[in-house]
Formats: C-alpha cells, sequence, structure tokens
C-alpha cells in the first residue's frame, strides 16, 4: 500500500471513530479478468450508507475439513479416490491448481485446473513473473511434435510448441502416462505476478484442443491409458478463507469418479447441451426469491457453460443488469456506486459487522436429465460478496463476485465453490451437490433443491443461432433470400404462356418492337 493511500485509510478510520455504525467506504481496484490472479489494490474512498444500523460480529473463517472418506460408489466403485481428496490448492479469485511430475526424471509443476479450455500446457521457458518451468531439455522422455500453436483465453493468451513427454500425479491415479504437451515460449496477460502455477490443463472435449481437435486431450489419455470410467469431479474449497492474500484454500479433483465424503445429500444432473465446453441449459434465475422473468434464451446467449478456470459468476449484459437491479431492491444498501458492481471498487465495512446479512440469495435452475423437470442450485451472498485481504486493520473489505459478459454465461469457481460438481463425460451430463466443505462457522453456504416443473418455460432456451456469428448469419439469409427471389421471378415467367401464342395475325407485322429473330429470313 502506497504511502498515500496509507494516508487516506488514516484518514477513513477517523471518519468510522466520528460517525461509527454508519460509515461504509469502497476503495478503487484493478481486478483481474477470470482465471487470473488479484492485482494490486490502489484504494480510493468512496461513502457508502446502510439502511440498517449496526451489525453482527463475525468471527476469524476456518476451513473445515472433509471427513469419513470412502471409496467411490459410482462410477467405478473398486476404484479408491482417498488419495485425491485435498490435491488442489488456490483459490476462486487465483485459480484451483495440483501437482504434476513431467518429464524424465520428473520436474514437479503446480498445474491450474480448467474446465472451460482442452490444451495441457506448460511454461517452456524463463519467466520473470515464475519461479519455475519446465526445461524439456532435461527430459530424457521429451518428443517435440515441431507443431506450432496459439491459445486465446478471456484474460491471456499464449504462443507453444507441442509435443508429448511422461507424466505423475503424486495426488492422482498411479502410474506414468504419456500425454500431450504445448511447452509455452511466449505469453502475454497469462502467468502473473502471485500465481502459484506454472502451466494449465484444459480438461474441457478435444472440440476446443488447438492447433485441432485431432489433439488428444490430457484426461482422454488418462482414461484410456489407466482404463478409467470417462468421468472426474470437482471440490473447491474457496469460501471458507478470503480470496487475496498469503492464505490458500484446499480442494479435490477426483479422476474417474465421485467421492461420496466430498457432498451431501442427493446428486441432480443437467445434460451437456454441447460436447465442446460444458455447456448446459438454465431456465430462470431469482434474486432474493423473485424471478428476473427474463425469456429463458437471455441466459444462454449464446452458450452456459460451467469453467472452473474462470473467476466470477459472468452473465451477458442483459440479465447482469437485472440481477444488479434486482439485489439493489432486495438488498439492505442504499447506496453503492457503479464501480462496485463493476469490479472496479470495493466495499469496506468496521470488522465487527457482517455485511452477508445485508444481501440476498441468488438461485439458477437448471434442467433436469428430466427435461419435464428442473433443480435450483442457490448461492448465499458469502460466495458473491467475497472478502479481500490486506486493505486495512480495522477494515473488512469485499468485492462483487459477479460480472458482465460479452459472449456467454459462465458458471465459474464463484458458484462452483458452493457445489461438489461432476463432470460425467460418459452419460453426457454435468451434476450438482451440497458440498462438505461449503460452510462457514458452520452454516451451510449453498443450497440446492428440486423437482420443478418446466411448464412455465420454453421447451428450449437455447439459441440456435450463435451471437459470435451474426453477421455472418444475416449475410447468409440475404442471400438466400435473393437468390429464392430470383428463381420465384424465373419459374412465374416460364409459366406466363407467349404473348402472341394464339394470335399469329396480330403478330406478323414487323415493327422494333417485335422479335428480329423470328422474322430474320422473311
Amino acid at each position: 500500500m502506497s504511502w498515500t493511500a496509507a494516508r487516506v485509510v488514516q484518514l477513513l478510520l477517523l471518519l468510522t471513530v466520528a460517525e461509527r455504525g454508519r460509515a461504509r467506504f469502497a476503495f478503487r481496484l484493478q481486478v483481474a479478468s477470470p482465471a487470473a490472479p488479484e492485482s494490486t489494490l490502489v484504494p480510493t474512498p468512496v461513502l457508502l450508507k446502510s439502511r440498517s444500523s449496526g451489525g453482527t460480529s463475525s468471527r476469524e473463517p476456518a476451513l473445515p475439513e472433509a471427513s469419513g472418506l470412502a471409496l467411490a460408489s459410482e462410477p467405478g466403485g473398486s476404484l479408491n479416490f482417498v488419495a485425491m481428496v485435498d490435491n488442489l490448492q488456490g483459490d476462486s479469485g487465483r485459480g484451483y491448481y495440483f501437482e504434476l511430475l513431467l518429464g524424465t526424471p520428473p520436474q514437479k509443476l503446480n498445474i491450474l485446473v480448467d474446465t472451460g479450455s482442452s490444451n495441457f500446457a506448460v511454461s517452456g521457458a524463463p519467466n520473470t513473473d515464475l519461479t519455475l518451468y519446465f526445461n524439456t531439455e532435461k527430459s530424457s522422455t521429451y518428443k517435440s511434435l515441431n507443431v506450432e500453436l496459439s491459445v486465446k483465453y478471456t484474460q491471456g493468451s499464449w504462443n507453444g510448441i507441442l509435443g508429448t513427454d511422461v507424466v505423475r500425479m503424486p495426488k492422482g491415479i498411479n502410474g506414468t502416462y504419456i500425454v500431450n504437451v504445448a511447452t509455452i515460449f511466449q505469453s502475454e496477460n497469462f502467468f502473473l505476478k502471485g500465481v502459484q502455477w506454472q502451466g494449465i490443463l484444459g480438461l474441457a472435449y478435444s472440440t476446443l484442443a488447438k492447433p485441432s481437435s485431432s489433439v488428444q486431450t490430457f484426461f482422454d489419455s488418462i482414461v484410456n491409458q489407466a482404463k478409467i470410467p470417462n468421468v472426474f469431479s470437482m471440490q473447491m474449497c474457496g469460501p471458507s478463507l478470503p480470496v487475496s492474500g498469503t492464505g490458500t484454500n484446499g480442494g479435490s479433483l477426483v479422476l474417474g469418479g465421485i467421492e461420496p465424503s466430498l457432498y451431501k445429500g442427493k446428486i441432480w444432473y443437467t445434460p451437456i447441451k454441447k460436447e465442446w465446453y460444458y455447456q448446459v441449459e438454465i431456465l430462470k434465475f431469482e434474486v432474493g426469491g423473485q424471478n428476473l422473468n427474463l425469456d429463458c434464451k437471455e441466459y444462454n446467449s449464446d452458450k452456459a457453460i460451467v469453467d472452473s478456470g474462470t473467476t466470477l459468476l459472468r452473465l451477458p449484459e442483459n440479465v447482469f443488469n437485472a440481477v444488479v437491479g434486482a439485489i439493489t431492491q432486495t438488498s439492505l444498501i442504499q447506496e453503492f456506486t457503479s464501480g462496485f458492481w463493476s469490479g472496479t471498487q470495493l466495499a469496506c465495512w468496521d470488522k465487527g459487522e457482517n455485511p452477508w446479512t445485508l444481501f440476498p440469495k441468488i438461485s439458477i435452475y437448471l434442467r433436469d436429465v428430466n427435461s419435464s423437470q428442473s433443480f435450483r442450485i442457490t448461492i448465499l451472498p458469502q460466495l458473491y460478496i467475497q472478502p479481500i485481504l490486506g486493505i486495512g486493520q480495522n477494515l473488512a473489505c469485499y468485492r462483487f463476485g459477479i460480472s458482465s459478459s460479452s459472449s456467454a454465461l459462465v458458471i465459474g469457481a464463484t458458484v462452483m465453490e458452493g457445489f461438489y460438481v461432476i463432470f460425467d463425460r460418459a452419460q453426457k451430463r454435468v451434476g450438482f451437490a451440497l458440498s462438505s466443505c461449503a460452510e462457514l462457522d458452520g452454516s451451510p453456504l449453498s443450497e440446492i433443491e428440486g423437482p420443478f416443473t418446466t411448464t412455465d418455460v420454453a421447451g428450449t432456451c437455447i439459441s440456435t443461432i450463435s451471437a459470435h456469428e451474426p453477421i455472418l448469419w444475416i449475410v447468409s439469409y440475404t442471400l438466400m433470400s435473393f437468390c429464392g427471389l430470383v428463381l420465384l421471378i424465373l419459374i412465374i415467367l416460364l409459366l406466363i404462356p407467349p404473348r402472341c401464342r394464339y394470335r399469329y395475325a396480330d403478330c406478323d407485322t414487323v415493327n422494333d418492337e417485335s422479335s428480329l429473330v423470328r422474322h430474320r429470313w422473311k
């Protein structure tokens, strides 16, 4: 924190003493895009007011531990997933990663887990923001395929060279496996200062793989070589600790099935609508129990996906504006600057207050595998009003864990941290169950309920036209319409009988307007 910023904070603390119980502050924040770490905070205070004075005291949050570990029950009940429990580290702000051993002899690397992409890539050259990288020259089993590739994300991009090598997972499936791996030699806004991972593991379908879908993905290679079920599941335990600072949270990536100790209650499944991203169908949104009453196609424009590599819950612009409006109406906050909702400012309270009581629950309705039914996943404010460390000793500051998107609705870490999420590729479905670690001070941070009828929504909420190609579709339909019109005119002309077919006498006269071809040889 700069000297000037420190003086500002001291001034605000004096104001807090003078007006205890009603002062609210927002701090300027340079927010990283999804799947990126928190950036440097540059505080600028803005006064906010609450409709209710005072707040409940909050205790220091602790990370609950999973207990009662057991063998997976479905699928593949003979597999033991105990070794995979707590194999993730990280948080929603910087991503969740796990340890891999790559090459011979093995080089230890931390790899970001991303269900929104399909390439396995590691830093292959020294980088000022990283302490480690994969040195291909030191691996006797590395083989370059001499294929260059480039991958772009919501934030950041990289260029690399495709190759193969062997990989081991200390807290994963036992054994050594040959996988495709891209070594990154150039990147932009991908590896940022402060991240603890040196590569990315894309767990989506090969359709998204670069340079082409013919590149076998990491998980497909493990499924084929280890003969495990085509299923993996994730638990991310972020809500127990703030999203930035020195602490890290835990989580679990279970390859090959489901670990019963990581969830509570029933697993609810929604169909995978298209096998590229993990695209699902969203039917409704509720804020504070009130339906937003938008056309359900708004929620799926141009797609709705489940993506562990995205930090926030990202909503199409119309949906985002409706959610912010509903939160403003139902919350106990009188004034919030637009900077808080856009992610450029933090809202701060005295540490003795509990701002989460001021905000409503948010619910998302997903179509069930039984298409005539739906189920509802609900996140409490503790998941989307996210604490930030390092602002001031007497202040607790929070960011808004929802953002606007120009391309898709993304169920990112903000929502996933409340649930145990199963990616059942074998049966083309994504499952949600209450996470065993989604608790704070003994209270659950998420809910799941169902079934509900779908009679009040359309038969399909997924648009058949991609928002990425509206101009091409317009041009295509225009050309088709023009060609159809021309064809119709030709057909009409062919069907109309010649004007002089039965009136020879009137047509024998040759003049400038008659057919010269007909009378040329007379």
